[in-house]
């Protein structure tokens, strides 16, 4: 038999930008940042490197003419919705790119690649004044701290000099410029979002890690892309960055080096939600089988889990309703979906900024008696105090799970197997069991209330 396509048709986009032969940053890490959000890559490679997560050993910038005839090559077939360009290497390849996107009406990202994240030089110095024509043709411009203090003069050390070398960039064309905060010593990445109309600051917590390879690069692929599918600008900024915290937060472990940015970890995550439900419902028909009724405290029980790369509840799926006791046995309340929990989620959370391995948790009465079973667990048994909790944490809604992590992981050579909360008054006592996978929190649970 003989069967029908159906075929698709995706927003195109195109990279113009060096190749990474490690895989981590360059036209790799945007072709797979633009598939990654649903858009058709295109690319016009403009210098071969021999680079890995070491550093950059070899770079070959190749012809003008076979640049310039892959620019055409591309446009002249594809209805190319964004372009985004990285390594240019010389003022000769600067300017035709220049050139080409005076021609096109596309919305274009110019990410100013200038010096690899090891330290290593990917653009000549004289190809540094050649950049001004080049911004004057963007729609974003993306330079980290020390690319705008090259591009403008000025050092963006606080909110004051990134606004003014923002606003810089605005005067040599560009209708937009985001000026990244990653290289600022700072506590909290301040990256500044310039227009004609104004700045906008996006704030993130910094992440410990050395495996930042071809984040620049991703960055700016994102923007792209989402700009490709029609997102407006301050929308694909906001969406590219939290993309962006995610791939860095969960990076790739590979190579002898730092290792480098996780590209497809969102991708996977979005893949990982229907089987992570699936997982947790199966957790709470096992817990229902066995009737562990003797564990639902008076708040009820519920079972969590949490995609591979969650970042929020919204990424954490449990029972709608929660889980109580019933006359018998326990029985849910309502089905399981994602955000349904608010306390054992935000815990778990938390729990997770300690041990990442961790997917999956249930809270569980706690007394006298529970206690002396969680001694037969394989892992430690943390708790907190609720008496030490600060009263700027018991004002803000939702944070004293957070806090609690906090205090049960920090300074704990092994991840806990259960977090004890005493309670105090008004509040429930109640101890939480982790886990990293469905069977080793079910195994545990059991475990516990088998010694009841």
């Amino acid at each position: 038999m003989t069967r029908k396509p159906a075929p698709h048709s995706p927003p195109v986009a195109l990279t113009i930008a060096g190749s990474d032969s490690g895989g981590g940053a360059g036209i790799q890490a945007d072709l797979k940042t633009m598939e990654a959000h649903g858009v058709f890559a295109t690319s016009a490679l403009t210098a071969v490197t021999a680079q890995n997560t070491r550093g950059v050993e070899r770079s070959h910038v190749l012809p003008i003419e076979e640049i310039d005839a892959q620019f055409e090559a591309v446009v002249s077939d594809f209805d190319v919705g964004a372009i985004k360009t990285g390594m240019l290497a010389t003022s000769e390849v600067v300017d035709l790119v220049a050139e080409r996107l005076a021609g096109h009406d596309a919305p274009a990202v110019v990410d100013p690649v200038m010096v690899a994240a090891s330290g290593d030089r990917l653009l000549e110095p004289e190809a540094e004044r050649a950049y001004e024509r080049l911004i004057g043709e963007s729609t974003l411009v993306t330079p980290n701290a020390d690319e705008a203090a090259v591009l403008t003069g000025v050092e963006p050390e606080d909110a004051e000099s990134a606004r003014e070398a923002g606003g810089a960039l605005l005067d040599m064309g560009a209708e937009a410029a985001l000026v990244k905060g990653g290289h600022v010593p700072t506590e909290e990445i301040k990256d500044m979002l310039v227009t004609a109309d104004g700045a906008e600051t996006f704030e993130h917590a910094r992440i410990e890690t050395a495996a930042n390879h071809g984040s620049g690069c991703t960055l700016a692929s994102a923007i792209a892309a989402r700009l490709a599918t029609g997102e407006g600008l301050f929308e694909a900024v906001e969406g590219a960055l939290a993309f962006m915290e995610r791939a860095v937060r969960y990076p790739l472990d590979v190579g002898e080096g730092p290792g480098a940015v996780h590209h497809l970890a969102d991708l996977r995550d979005r893949a990982e939600r229907e089987p992570t439900a699936e997982t947790v419902q199966g957790i709470v028909d096992r817990f229902t089988d066995e009737n562990v009724r003797a564990l639902v405290p008076e708040v009820g029980m519920n079972v969590v889990g949490a995609t591979p790369y969650a970042e929020g509840v919204e990424e954490v799926a449990a029972v709608e309703g929660r889980i109580t006791r019933t006359m018998r046995g326990l029985a849910p309340n309502r089905g399981v979906r994602f955000g349904a929990s608010s306390h054992v989620a935000r815990f778990l959370l938390s729990a997770r900024e300690f041990d990442p391995a961790l997917r999956f948790a249930v809270n569980c009465r706690f007394d006298d008696e529970v206690e002396r079973a969680l001694e037969g667990l394989d892992a430690p048994v943390a708790e907190f105090d609720r008496a030490a909790e600060p009263e700027d944490v018991k004002r803000e809604e939702g944070s004293t799970m957070g806090w609690g992590a906090r205090r049960a992981f920090d300074g704990n050579g092994e991840t806990p197997a259960a977090v004890i909360d005493r309670g105090e008054v008004g509040k429930e006592a109640i101890v939480k069991l982790v886990a990293p996978d469905a069977g080793t929190l079910i195994e545990r649970t059991l475990a516990v209330h088998g010694a009841l």
